[in-house]
């Protein structure tokens, strides 16, 4: 598992006892039951977006709990997978925000590779059962990754959809990053805020005013 420079903050939360138990519960959840995403998958986005690329944050709730959707990137689904109703309202909002077509897959690996950091809150789940492991240890480790990040000199974007997101808005506490809040784009919650919310477009505003390089929002 090639993880770059999150390597001395992965090895240092996995050698805390929370951690520990973290994955022991895990080792016995995935002999227990179906877990996604697949154990190799699990820190896939750091593999992707280094903490020194890390521009902007995108932090979900838990991973997709269907079969062959999860893939260790906050609402990403691999190429040739159905798109699910959250990714499609985001697709949506993209459209109407920065005018980009309907997209033909839903994986996000390319925003990943320019510097958007795709978590989840939980970073597993148990088939079809949405929020199964959540307050096993996974928020800690989240919450790390947040402070991590709140530290960096330049700008992060942090985007928090939802309930579970905005809970760790207390995390971010510089105040040259920049946090924009919206509704879960699931389709329980998309339509009391999160259409209209305008994130792709704000997220290139807040890193065009520090100069940083924008977003190319496609996913082709």
């Amino acid at each position: 598992m090639m993880i770059g420079d999150w390597e001395t903050f992965l090895s240092e939360e996995m050698a805390k006892p929370y951690f520990v138990e973290l994955e022991k519960t895990m080792a016995y959840e995935r002999a227990q039951h179906t877990v996604y995403p697949v154990v190799d998958d699990v820190f896939r986005a750091f593999q992707l977006t280094p903490v020194q690329k890390t521009k902007v944050l995108i932090l979900g709730q838990d991973p997709y709990h269907g079969e062959g959707q999860a893939h260790g990137l906050s609402f990403s689904v691999s190429r040739g997978v159905s798109l699910p109703p959250s990714l499609r309202n985001i697709m949506t909002e993209r459209r109407d925000d920065v005018g980009l077509p309907l997209p033909q897959h839903g994986d996000l690996s390319i925003w990943a590779k320019q510097g958007v950091l795709l978590l989840n809150s939980t970073l597993t789940v148990r088939h079809q059962q949405p929020g199964s492991h959540q307050n096993c240890g996974w928020e800690i480790f989240t919450d790390g990754v947040l402070s991590l990040l709140n530290k960096k000199s330049t700008r992060v974007v942090f985007v928090l959809w939802g309930n579970s997101a905005q809970r760790k808005q207390r995390l971010v506490t510089a105040s040259h990053h920049v946090v924009l809040t919206a509704p879960h784009p699931s389709p329980l919650s998309a339509h009391r805020g999160f259409f209209g919310s305008k994130p792709f477009s704000r997220i290139n505003a807040a890193l065009a005013e520090v100069d940083l390089p924008p977003i190319d929002w496609t996913t082709e």
